[in-house]
């Protein structure tokens, strides 16, 4: 990921990735990067990413407020008791990502979250307590951290929870930051971070 300069209204450097729309940047200045702790936040994400699957992060972003409302707002609780008879009925709505095996996966990743003493503090393990560096600031699509987070998921019984999901998921939770060094949130993401692991 290169630094690129991207002037918007408040003449602020940004990362590359998201200068092709106001979507892309509202999200990378506001939430991207940015330590989550919560179980019920973490959860959500989670999702989303895995609703990304094969898909541009912006088809989500443009479609999760629908899916909030629609899906209990991620409520594992209420997803956990989802019935066939849900997943028949969201199939039919435009407003979603419209794949009958994420939208079991759903269902069935909200009951394995659920078995899980602390589902914020089982994710958090795996943040790497190191920055990762590299003088190019080339961003991998996995890492040996994500392989990890993968196969403990998948342990418990989460599905589309791949090593490239799960990085992702790092990223945009503030496990990692991934922020180019130019960019305006990388220092106060990176002390966001820092405060993060201490708490883990």
């Amino acid at each position: 990921m290169d630094a690129q300069t991207k002037i918007g209204s408040q003449e602020k450097r940004r990362c590359s990735w998201c200068s092709a729309s106001e979507v892309y940047e509202n999200y990378h200045d506001q939430e991207w990067g940015i330590p989550l702790k919560d179980s019920a936040s973490l959860f959500k994400l989670l999702i989303l990413e895995g609703m990304q699957a094969g898909l541009a992060w912006i088809t989500v972003l443009n479609k999760r407020e629908h899916m909030h409302k629609l899906f209990f707002g991620f409520d594992m609780g209420q997803l956990a008791v989802a019935t066939p008879e849900n997943v028949e009925s969201w199939l039919l709505d435009p407003g979603i990502i419209r794949h009958r095996g994420k939208l079991n996966a759903m269902i069935g990743n909200a009951q394995s979250a659920l078995n899980m003493q602390d589902f914020a503090g089982f994710l958090w393990q795996f943040a790497p307590v190191k920055a990762r560096k590299s003088k190019n600031f080339d961003v991998p699509a996995q890492t040996d951290e994500s392989n990890l987070m993968s196969k403990a998921l998948k342990a418990q019984g989460f599905r589309f929870v791949g090593p490239t999901i799960c990085y992702a998921f790092m990223q945009s939770a503030g496990m990692v930051n991934d922020h180019h060094v130019d960019c305006w949130r990388y220092a106060s993401c990176q002390k966001l971070l820092k405060d993060a692991l201490q708490t883990v």
